[in-house]
């Protein structure tokens, strides 16, 4: 079976990439691998996540928030750039993506708390979750996956989830707002066939 970005220990080869990219207004020098979601740059719906952050509600000072699959890094590094009051976490299946997020942190110059889902207490809970979901893991995993997450959200929490309109945006929005009705699921923004769909929080 091929390897994916969410197999938890690839045994593909682990070269390190340098990787050249700005966030939060800041040229930054870090690393990447092939063997992770979009290793050699920033892929476009996480560029139209970060490039909309000021059109989804902003987490509260010295909040908590979550990169949900932070691949190598950069939803939890512009989270810690902007929000540097900010306890900012990053969750991924795999092992080698999160070895990079914890390394672009420390290149990065910035506090990022970098862990296995499992390995999150189970009394955390979190202001904002920011994801550009593994919308190819399949509908039911999906599914699963947000459910999951969505449960961790502080009543008043927020989360912003990036997902193109090709790959099911629009469904997803309509069942989210079916799993979630003690919160308002909207669409914030839209750019280059890109949605960014917001959780609002519990009333």
């Amino acid at each position: 079976m091929a390897e994916h970005y969410f197999t938890p220990s690839p045994g593909t080869d682990d070269r390190r990439l340098p990787l050249r990219v700005r966030l939060a207004g800041r040229e930054l020098e870090l690393v990447s691998s092939a063997s992770v979601f979009s290793g050699r740059g920033l892929d476009k719906a996480t560029a139209v996540l970060l490039d909309r952050l000021d059109e989804i509600t902003l987490p509260p000072p010295h909040g908590r928030i979550l990169d949900l699959g932070c691949g190598w890094g950069p939803i939890a590094l512009t989270a810690a750039l902007e929000h540097p009051d900010a306890e900012v976490w990053a969750v991924d299946v795999s092992e080698r993506a999160r070895e990079l997020t914890a390394e672009n942190a420390r290149r990065a110059g910035v506090a990022v708390r970098v862990c296995a889902p499992e390995e999150v207490p189970d009394e955390i809970a979190f202001d904002a979750i920011w994801s550009n979901p593994p919308i190819r893991i399949g509908k039911s995993a999906l599914h699963a996956l947000l459910l999951h997450w969505m449960a961790r959200l502080a009543p008043t929490g927020t989360a912003a989830l990036v997902v193109g309109k090709n790959l099911g945006a629009d469904p997803l929005a309509r069942w989210l707002g079916e799993q979630l009705p003690e919160r308002e699921v909207s669409k914030r923004a839209s750019a280059k066939g890109f949605r960014v769909l917001e959780v609002g929080p519990a009333t």
